[in-house]
């Protein structure tokens, strides 16, 4: 009750859920005691499998017994998954004893309530000098409340596609203006660049930051995967080739992103072994990134078919996701929740042969649309229905022996679904 007394003071710090400046931040900060500048940071980047980086590299980090200090956005159950330290998630009391020592600090100051999180976050890293950082930017990356560091040991960039577009003018929302926005204020460090979509997304990365005097590495020129049989893939750079594990996370994709983080940590030398790497991306944990539910509420009204949970919410994504249905020699029920701010049609495109598809209300989410405006924008697609809640979608779907449902479209679905579960 506590921690949700203060967060809901912060929420009425400033009139905007998001205000592009670093000006409030640094105010912050600077009567901090600059905290951002006395921890060791991995910044990391992107569009699609920021936070999939951020698990693997948490993983492996903590098999080769490093503390680590862990900053994401947003959360899928509860707040305290953004503040990790020392590798522990803080408890109610301790993030709102940490959250009130800001808050009297700040004054009543104006700030966004992203941003007084941020400030929180390095406030709090600062008493673990030697631990590493693993610090996620929120919205693009150059106005962004976690791009106020001088100095980092890294950044790594993930996919970079279209996604929040109408924080951009209309003439500008192009894959050239997200790449600039996400990579044209990189610190001068490392730049690991993860494996982009296109030749077109990749050649504008590099275009970007040439300029940029950091060590750079670029996914198939330095380093790469492929896949190998009897459960296993290779990982290759410029240090050697590795023969690990498939990982205990689900789809293709992931690989990738799995791929970035063992490069990042390869490049910055903390003498990580390859036992390290290879048990560590067994115990990778990732909430609602293609998560099979096993039990729970809503695991019994669907018995023995499998139930996934997955928070992609922008055509990249939908691409990636789809790929890995597509893999999967069954029947596909997709039950679908998105915000408001999205490119719906487009999203939904990437799925192909799919047996129905349900679209649902997200709850407690002013700024989503509703189930029913949803399913007016699929129209043209067969067997598509509206419920008005998951339990009610769930039922409403004909499953037979083998088939898989997917509740997907967005995080906070995903979060409000565990929930429920």
């Amino acid at each position: 009750m506590r921690l949700q007394t203060i967060l809901n003071r912060f929420q009425k710090l400033h009139p905007k859920e998001i205000d592009l400046s670093l000006k409030r931040i640094k105010g912050l900060c600077k009567k901090l005691g600059n905290p951002q500048d006395k921890i060791k940071v991995i910044s990391i980047l992107g569009t699609n499998g920021k936070n999939s980086s951020i698990s693997a590299k948490f993983a492996i980090l903590k098999e080769a017994n490093f503390n680590c200090n862990v900053y994401t956005s947003p959360h899928i159950l509860k707040i305290n998954e953004r503040f990790v330290f020392n590798n522990k998630e803080l408890s109610d009391d301790e993030l709102a004893d940490l959250f009130e020592e800001v808050e009297n600090i700040n004054g009543n100051n104006p700030i966004t309530f992203f941003e007084i999180l941020t400030a929180s976050f390095f406030y709090k890293a600062a008493q673990y000098p030697k631990n590493i950082n693993l610090v996620e930017a929120g919205l693009f990356h150059r106005f962004d409340a976690t791009n106020i560091l001088k100095q980092n040991l890294a950044s790594v960039v993930t996919s970079i596609s279209k996604d929040h577009l109408d924080w951009l003018p209309k003439n500008e929302r192009t894959i050239q203006k997200i790449v600039f926005e996400k990579t044209s204020a990189l610190l001068n460090s490392n730049i690991i660049i993860g494996k982009q979509n296109t030749i077109e997304t990749m050649n504008c990365i590099k275009k970007t930051i040439s300029q940029n005097a950091s060590t750079k590495i670029f996914f198939k020129d330095d380093f790469n995967y492929s896949v190998g049989e009897n459960d296993f893939f290779y990982y290759e750079d410029k240090l050697g080739e590795l023969r690990l594990p498939l990982p205990n996370v689900k789809g293709q994709f992931q690989l990738e992103n799995i791929s970035t983080a063992i490069a990042a940590l390869r490049m910055l030398n903390f003498g990580i072994k390859e036992e390290h790497i290879q048990k560590g991306i067994t115990k990778i944990s990732n909430l609602a990134r293609l998560q099979e539910i096993n039990s729970g509420k809503l695991k019994k009204l669907i018995k023995y078919n499998k139930l996934i949970i997955d928070g992609t919410h922008n055509e990249d994504g939908a691409r990636a996701l789809n790929e890995y249905l597509q893999s999967l020699d069954c029947n596909k029920h997709i039950i679908v929740g998105m915000m408001a701010n999205k490119n719906h049609e487009k999203y939904i495109s990437y799925f192909k042969n799919i047996s129905s598809l349900t679209t649902v209300d997200i709850p407690n989410q002013p700024n989503s649309l509703s189930g029913k405006d949803l399913m007016k924008k699929f129209k043209n697609l067969p067997n598509v229905k509206y419920q008005p809640n998951i339990f009610e979608a769930i039922k409403s779907i004909n499953l037979e022996k083998g088939d898989i449902l997917l509740i997907t479209g967005s995080l906070y679905l995903a979060g409000e679904v565990l929930n429920l579960n």
